[in-house]
């Protein structure tokens, strides 16, 4: 193989290092389509941030180049808005998960805003912009609920009920034995065994070929427009 021939087999293998650690490749009309053939996940973790475990997963992430989507309790973010840039910085979405892990359902307009726009409020100034995706505590939601939320309303396809087993080995295997291309898995970065797991199905998925995006960029994707009110559980092709 001649220098030029070399040269193209290298900047390849550079390109698709950076696309598997989550960078997105820009075409000249617009951002690059991922195969349609490979099957996507999204990995999302509500009730942080918390920081010794958030950090050690956003580590766990960092090194195997995987985003994830963050649903972050509003109460929890001052003291740890560095954790919050970092989950900006490396690409991750940020979501809102109430102030304080409120049911919303039932609530009146002004109970609502002081749940999900004082949290809005509080993302926006550790990140410098507004504009995020909303997952109801317990996923509950109500008429309420869908015509106040100004945004997607997130829910899941696959639960492994990680807070009531606290075991990564089980959760972990209750995820990678169902996982499905379009499914967005629900964890908890609160437990040390749910970091555990998360890690864990990310290296055993892998090696079934799938790749872990952003929820916002799995709808991209899918050509899915996110409609504020809207219920999302998965987004199957």
């Amino acid at each position: 193989m001649g220098k030029k021939g070399k040269l193209c087999v290298l900047l390849l293998a550079l390109a698709l290092v950076f696309w598997t650690r989550g960078e997105e490749l820009t075409a000249v009309d617009g951002p690059a389509e991922i195969a349609g053939d490979q099957p996507l996940v999204a990995l999302t973790f509500d009730d942080g941030p918390r920081r010794s475990t958030t950090g050690e997963l956003l580590d766990g992430l960092a090194e195997r180049g995987v985003p994830a989507t963050f649903f972050l309790i509003g109460e929890l973010v001052p003291g740890n808005e560095d954790l919050v840039q970092r989950m900006e910085e490396e690409g991750h979405q940020i979501g809102i998960h109430t102030y304080d892990h409120v049911q919303l359902t039932g609530l009146n307009a002004a109970d609502f805003s002081a749940q999900v726009d004082r949290t809005e409020n509080v993302l926006a100034q550790a990140v410098g912009h507004g504009g995020f995706a909303l997952r109801p505590p317990y996923g509950l939601i109500d008429n309420g609920v869908e015509k106040r939320s100004g945004s997607a309303l997130i829910l899941w396809s696959i639960d492994p009920e990680d807070w009531k087993y606290k075991d990564a080995d089980r959760v972990a295997e209750h995820i990678v034995s169902r996982a499905a291309d379009g499914d967005v898995i629900l964890l908890h970065d609160i437990y040390p065994t749910s970091v555990a797991a998360a890690l864990q199905v990310v290296d055993r998925l892998h090696e079934k070929g799938f790749l872990f995006v952003t929820v916002e960029e799995m709808a991209r994707q899918r050509h899915v427009e996110l409609v504020p009110g809207q219920v999302y559980r998965s987004f199957c092709p």
